[in-house]
């Protein structure tokens, strides 16, 4: 008999659904989103969205017994209400609420990167793995945390922040408000920004060349023996394993999954991860064991969790 579960990964500029039969992805649908569709708009957009995907592929509503939604801002996963998203300047917004009114079955909400988290343990080539740390280097730094095969969410979903803990007193602003975080040091925004800083001070390295800036730059020119680009990539690596080390002090995971766009980079960004991470933390791998391994599903991860959070609520 086949089981069928559907999962949604919302966000600023579009919602995907994900339909799964026996927890294999069979079709994936996305529509656009944006801040003036108002909460009842995105709500309707995702109920419309839900409908159609399980339409299109003959599979009844009535099949699915629950629906997950990984949503950005913080969440009271409790009551499936979105507390805060600076973003779309959401305050206290029902979203669960208002998709299950619309196709009258349940709808679980939690954080879209701890969506990812979960969907990586559960389904992602980390599976292996019961208690792991989802960290994603994009614009920001966001993870999630696995302990134990459950999603730690904090108390009323605020939790696991990791972007925002301190990195280096009185350091870069960040737009939470404080100094030094950790995003400020170890997103690809950080990168870029560095990369940036390190051309001013070395106009004729390679990375000057470069039309456009990004977080490629410094790993791509290193590659090609730059020394200011290099120079860029290793401090740029002691900060995220200085973030990764206070993290395994604290929770001690069996693994860090690393997504976004700077683990692209693969093993020349995580061989010396590794080694600076293993030089940093308090106890070392060989006493108690530590694997630090690129996320596998990529953009999939939030509907893969998104459906495992509905089922974990049932």
């Amino acid at each position: 008999m086949n089981h069928y579960s559907l999962g949604v990964d919302f966000g600023g500029m579009s919602a995907k659904a994900g339909l799964f039969c026996n927890d294999a992805l069979i079709a994936k649908k996305t529509v656009p989103t944006a801040e003036e569709d108002g909460a009842d708009g995105i709500a309707k957009k995702i109920a419309d969205l839900i409908v159609a995907i399980c339409e299109e592929n003959s599979v009844p509503l009535s099949c699915i017994p629950a629906i997950g939604i990984g949503s950005p801002g913080i969440i009271d996963s409790e009551n499936g209400a979105v507390l805060i998203w600076g973003n779309y300047h959401w305050k206290d917004v029902p979203l669960g609420s208002l998709v299950s009114e619309r196709i009258g079955i349940p709808v679980f909400v939690t954080n879209d990167a701890n969506a990812a988290a979960l969907g990586e343990v559960k389904y992602g080539g980390s599976k292996k793995f019961n208690s792991a740390i989802f960290v994603t280097l994009g614009t920001g730094v966001g993870g999630g945390i696995i302990i134990d095969g459950k999603l730690f969410e904090g108390f009323r979903g605020a939790g696991a922040e990791i972007g925002h803990m301190i990195l280096v007193k009185d350091g870069e602003p960040c737009g939470c408000g404080r100094k030094g975080c950790f995003e400020k040091y170890a997103s690809a925004t950080a990168l870029i920004r560095m990369t940036k800083e390190s051309i001013d001070k070395h106009p004729e390295s390679e990375m000057a060349t470069w039309e456009t800036v990004n977080g490629r730059t410094a790993f791509d020119c290193a590659r090609n023996g730059d020394k200011a680009a290099q120079e860029v990539v290793d401090t740029y690596i002691d900060y995220l394993a200085e973030g990764l080390a206070d993290l395994t002090n604290i929770f001690r995971p069996e693994a860090f999954l690393i997504g976004g766009g700077v683990s692209n980079e693969g093993e020349n960004l995580m061989v010396p991860l590794r080694k600076k991470v293993e030089e940093k933390i308090f106890l070392p791998s060989t006493v108690v064991p530590l694997s630090i391994e690129k996320a596998t599903l990529g953009n999939d991860a939030g509907i893969y969790g998104a459906m495992a959070y509905a089922k974990s609520r049932l």
